[in-house]
């Protein structure tokens, strides 16, 4: 659980950074930080789908997976009811900081492709990634909020944990093939992640999160009919 424990302490450092100099990290600096991670985010993307999509015995699937998957995000509105929790923060104090702090750190394309990767891979790329932009996410947050916000830490830990302990209990299922399918879609999330914190092009990439689960659909109907 190296990932993780790397994302956690980053959430804690971040923290702690953005209480104690609250008053002295300025918009400018924000702004050239997030646009580092929009780059590194991108390029772990891009890197994903290049290096799987050779190896991919399914071309279709990701491109079904990104549209059905983002039609029922849409349907379910996963974006705007997100958005919505993450207006009132103004008005609502350090609870619903927090509230938001939990969200960005735990749902999000690398926080939950990265434990698996980490699992099965002991590949810990996707989350010492998510554990740098989180890093930055938590310095503004405590900036606004203060220390408290460290408390998401610790929901990340147990999100990340168990996601990384039912991933190696269903390693059976998690066949090479399907990880390359999974990989492809959510490289290209990831990617969408990037682009969308360069302010490039406004992807809502929350709807898109069901894209995820088109390939663990595909295949556990491949093997219960195989």
């Amino acid at each position: 659980m190296t990932g993780t424990i790397y994302n956690t302490a980053a959430i804690l450092i971040g923290s702690l950074t953005g209480s104690l100099f609250r008053k002295n990290i300025g918009e400018k600096q924000q702004k050239v930080m997030f646009d580092a991670m929009g780059l590194a985010a991108a390029g772990i993307g891009i890197n994903s789908i290049v290096n799987n999509m050779p190896d991919s015995r399914y071309p279709v699937l990701f491109i079904v997976s990104l549209a059905a998957g983002s039609l029922l995000g849409s349907w379910l509105d996963i974006d705007g009811k997100f958005q919505k929790l993450v207006s009132r923060t103004g008005n609502e104090g350090l609870g619903q900081g927090l509230s938001t702090a939990i969200l960005l750190f735990c749902i999000g394309t690398l926080s939950i492709l990265g434990p698996i990767q980490s699992a099965l891979n002991d590949d810990h790329t996707y989350l010492f990634t998510n554990g740098t932009l989180d890093l930055v996410t938590s310095m503004v947050l405590a900036s606004t909020y203060g220390i408290g916000i460290a408390l998401a830490a610790l929901v990340l830990f147990l999100w990340q944990g168990s996601i990384y302990l039912c991933a190696g209990f269903a390693e059976g299922f998690l066949t090479p093939e399907f990880m390359t399918e999974l990989s492809i879609t959510g490289g290209f999330l990831i990617a969408a992640s990037g682009i969308s914190i360069l302010g490039i092009k406004p992807f809502k990439t929350m709807n898109m999160l069901p894209a995820l689960l088109i390939p663990a659909l595909f295949f556990l109907g491949k093997a219960l009919t195989g």
